[in-house]
């Protein structure tokens, strides 16, 4: 939907706007935010059959605040999704949501997933939010699991909980699991559980969480969500970058409508998913996804090449006085590091289906856009963590292939250089990056490679190897 519309905008809702009539709720969402909207959301809008008789209606939780999902109840659940391209704008609404809540209305996310009609439970609420321990293990000791645990236990007999007895529970696992207990206490089959969140094992990571949970609580609930529930891996990618004010005025001049929450997105998209749906699905291949039967090789090329060059442009990018995506991609010496460290990730790439030249091609189209404004300063957070998945593995397997690995190398070096002189680091590890940053020029290099991979650290020439590209980036 483009068009350009000069009269007073109008109020945006069901009723204000041309829109086929709002689907049954068969999929629920917790982590109701920019991403949700711009990616499950598009995807299940353009995999109906008929679109005037959609057939998949979302009811979405809020992950914190209420604000979006009170704005998006005012909107019947619609919203536009400005679609922006290097030149230009598309703008499209998307009727999907036919139910918006905060996350304190548990009752009705429990009596959804209890629900024979509810097929599917997407999730996107970030790494930390799963609370799991060392290498995606349940953790019955965090500290929010603990409180769960304490209350769930507290309110569980019989074989089910007492619904007003467990509150509101602290975790999204804790979430989930009444709501799965119910539909078992309902006898209303399997479901899905997707999570849509931008990890490496995220399938791993919601079983962990949720089925541990249940387990802890009830081995017999623990063993009806191993046998009834499947839990899918994804590997995701959309860039939704923050909404900037401005948006809504060119919302309202361009459709004619006042939209108080619309989202900007990239128009790349890209949805890899591996698992079974027990209770169906939407058609999302319709639309573009793949379904593949073993996601790890899709995984390592979005980890390797999108996420990797991010974090080589994120550090040598700023050190080359550049804020942006955009802009770092621009310098042809930022850009010849991207390529050389493409070539090198490419190497171990080799599965049939990477397509790994085009999507080189997509990257540097997606980079470019100099209308997606992506800092570089966000993207250098917690880079202790994101280098250990994006770079290190590239060097290693460079090594074994006998082979130097200078440009994973080189984004490692990047980092180092970004830390040099540093007090403060946005890391979840920064106590341990800054002590060894601040270790003497001599042992530095070697402390903060261990911080990332103990086995580097200890072989000295690539201590050497390293030591060498920061002195040449400084």
């Amino acid at each position: 939907m483009t068009t350009s519309n000069t009269t007073e905008p109008r109020p945006f809702n069901r009723s204000t706007v041309d829109m086929p009539p709002a689907p049954q709720p068969r999929l629920v969402h917790i982590g109701l935010g920019a991403f949700h909207r711009a990616h499950q959301l598009w995807y299940t809008q353009h995999s109906e059959d008929d679109a005037a008789h959609p057939q998949w209606g979302y009811a979405s939780f809020s992950g914190r605040s209420a604000d979006l999902a009170n704005a998006l109840q005012s909107q019947d659940g619609l919203y536009t999704l400005v679609e922006r391209g290097p030149d230009s704008d598309e703008y499209e609404v998307i009727n999907g949501i036919v139910e918006a809540h905060p996350a304190e209305n548990v009752s009705r996310l429990w009596e959804l997933l209890a629900a024979p009609s509810t097929a599917v439970l997407t999730i996107t609420v970030t790494e930390a939010a799963y609370n799991l321990g060392e290498g995606l293990a349940f953790d019955a000791a965090q500290s929010a699991v603990a409180a769960d645990l304490e209350t769930l236990n507290a309110s569980f007999a019989d074989g089910a909980f007492g619904l007003s007895e467990a509150g509101v529970p602290a975790t999204m696992a804790g979430k989930v699991v009444v709501g799965l207990a119910e539909r078992r206490r309902q006898n209303a089959g399997g479901l899905a559980v997707v999570s849509c969140d931008n990890l490496s094992a995220n399938d791993v990571a919601a079983h962990n969480a949720i089925q541990g949970l249940a387990a802890a609580v009830d081995p017999e609930l623990g063993a009806w969500v191993e046998e009834n529930v499947s839990f899918v891996a994804t590997s995701i990618d959309r860039i939704t970058p923050r909404t900037e004010d401005s948006v809504l005025a060119d919302v309202a001049r361009e459709t004619g409508y006042t939209d108080q929450v619309p989202v900007v997105t990239e128009p790349f998209r890209s949805w890899v998913l591996q698992g079974e749906f027990p209770a169906g699905r939407p058609d999302w291949e319709k639309a573009g996804a793949e379904f593949v039967a073993d996601i790890e090789p899709f995984e390592r090329r979005k980890l390797w090449l999108l996420n990797g060059s991010h974090s080589l442009m994120a550090y040598a990018g700023q050190l080359r006085g550049h804020a942006t995506v955009a802009e770092a991609i621009g310098d042809p010496v930022c850009r010849a590091w991207v390529e050389e460290f493409w070539d090198e990730a490419a190497q171990h790439l080799t599965t049939p289906g990477l397509d790994i030249p085009d999507y080189r091609d997509a990257l540097l189209d997606r980079f470019s856009n100099p209308r997606i404004a992506h800092n570089l300063a966000q993207i250098a957070m917690d880079g202790s963590t994101k280098l250990q998945m994006r770079a290190v593995p590239v060097l290693k397997a460079e090594r074994e292939a006998g082979r130097p690995g200078t440009a994973a190398a080189r984004a490692i070096a990047a980092w180092l250089a970004y830390l040099d002189g540093r007090t403060e680091v946005s890391d979840a590890r920064s106590e341990l990056v800054l002590e060894a940053s601040q270790k003497p020029a001599d042992e530095r290099v070697r402390a903060l490679i261990a911080v990332l991979d103990a086995e580097l650290a200890q072989q000295e020439d690539v201590v050497d190897q390293i030591n060498g590209l920061v002195n040449e980036l400084r």
